[in-house]
């Protein structure tokens, strides 16, 4: 998920909590919420987030336990969910898939044998965002009243625009996607223990002495979500060809190199479908009643695994005096 060679080119740093505070950030929301929902699911019984009809809904257990890191901070997050899935993606999502049904198999046969530990690492591995997922993760965050909006295509594309724009201080995503589709600032390892890490697109282009439009095309040379990339180009390769003959299309001419459909890919990151018809209302009222009753009556959650994120998102709203938390 993203074009994970492109760190070895970006500028990236730590940066301290109290330095972001009081910032909104638009979430890449698919990637924020299946990192949430893999770990649930590896590390907790299933029984705990599978209603008496059998739904999986492990989802809830880890927007619960997620959402406090944000509110803890000050930050106000937006979550920017994908709309249809881009045409030059399929590919990509084919591997995914692919990979998911042979995960399948192998958890299939460690739960025969008897290996919980394998069991659960490959449970983890099949998890997709079904559409029950969706909706009851829409259902909840409506409670807690979080800023939620649908992008046309791309969530990473659209929360980068929202940066861009400035409608927001931050794009949020482990994606380096958000780089190419031009965010100026995105935080990262959201979902990590510790501090986040800023990824800077101006400090980035700076230190390489490139475009944007530049690093798009060394990121096609490389591989992004939309293509494999060319045999054997790795990041340095990339940047040095594009340095050296100043775009996509001479770097692939002269080196005899072949990009299948790199005029779309290209244009994708230029300019990606996103849309500015959205309002974003950032003064908080969340229900927390009705949110607790939703996740653990509603959708039968085991109600202490998910009350010591309610209390830390109740204890941020008294703790932190926040003007949007009404």
């Amino acid at each position: 998920m993203g074009n994970a060679d492109l760190r070895a080119l970006a500028a990236l740093s730590d940066v301290a909590w109290a330095d972001i505070e009081g910032s909104v950030v638009a979430v890449d929301a698919h990637n924020w919420l299946y990192r949430y929902l893999t770990t649930t699911v590896k590390w907790t019984r299933d029984e705990i987030y599978t209603t008496e009809g059998g739904e999986e809904v492990a989802n809830l257990v880890g927007v619960v336990q997620g959402l406090p890191k944000f509110f803890e901070h000050d930050l106000t997050p937006v979550f920017v969910f994908d709309g249809g899935v881009t045409e030059l993606k399929s590919a990509e999502v084919a591997e995914r898939r692919e990979k998911r049904e042979r995960a399948e198999e192998r958890l299939a046969e460690a739960r025969e044998r008897g290996d919980q530990v394998e069991a659960a690492r490959l449970s983890a591995r099949t998890q997709r965002l079904t559409d029950v997922i969706l909706e009851t993760t829409h259902g909840l965050l409506d409670l807690l009243d979080v800023p939620v909006i649908e992008a046309p295509a791309e969530g990473e594309a659209q929360a980068a625009h929202m940066a861009r724009v400035g409608d927001v201080d931050y794009a949020g995503s482990e994606d380096y996607d958000t780089l190419l589709f031009g965010a100026p600032l995105t935080l990262r390892q959201l979902t990590s223990k510790g501090a986040p890490e800023l990824m800077d697109l101006d400090a980035t282009l700076d230190r390489h002495d490139l475009t944007l439009e530049q690093l798009v095309d060394v990121a096609i040379l490389c591989g992004t979500d939309f293509n494999s990339g060319v045999s054997g180009v790795g990041p340095k390769t990339a940047l040095s060809a594009i340095k050296e003959h100043g775009d996509l299309w001479a770097a692939m001419e002269a080196n005899d190199w072949h990009v299948e459909n790199a005029d779309r890919i290209r244009e994708l990151f230029r300019d990606p479908p996103v849309t500015d018809d959205y309002a974003l209302d950032l003064d908080l009222n969340p229900d927390l009643d009705a949110a607790r009753d939703y996740v653990t009556d509603e959708w039968e959650v085991d109600a202490d695994e998910v009350e010591r994120g309610f209390e830390r998102i109740e204890a941020s709203v008294v703790q932190t005096g926040l003007d949007r938390w009404t």
